[in-house]
């Protein structure tokens, strides 16, 4: 797989997860509590995933909502950060 597709993959896994979660990603840079850096760095994260379609099907049951990603996820410590209003 070529490197934009996977780097495009996973930046929309990061995307769906964070919102799964109730993470806006786009709210949180607006609000100063990650930059943009940082978004990016948590798609480099996810490309390390060895499990990317377990993901697909854990968003799949998922997508409506969840407390917390699935314990899998490269970025869950990221995503609890985020969700607890830290800032990364």
């Amino acid at each position: 797989m070529s490197t934009s597709i996977t780097l495009k993959r996973h930046a929309e896994l990061v995307d769906r997860m964070a919102n799964a979660l109730g993470v806006d990603l786009e709210e949180k840079v607006m609000e100063g509590k990650i930059d943009f850096d940082g978004i990016s760095d948590a798609v480099l994260n996810c490309t390390g995933c060895a499990g990317p379609e377990d993901c697909v099907h854990w968003l799949a049951l998922n997508d409506e909502g969840a407390d917390a990603p699935p314990g899998m996820c490269r970025n869950s410590d990221l995503f609890a950060a985020l969700k607890a209003g830290k800032r990364i």
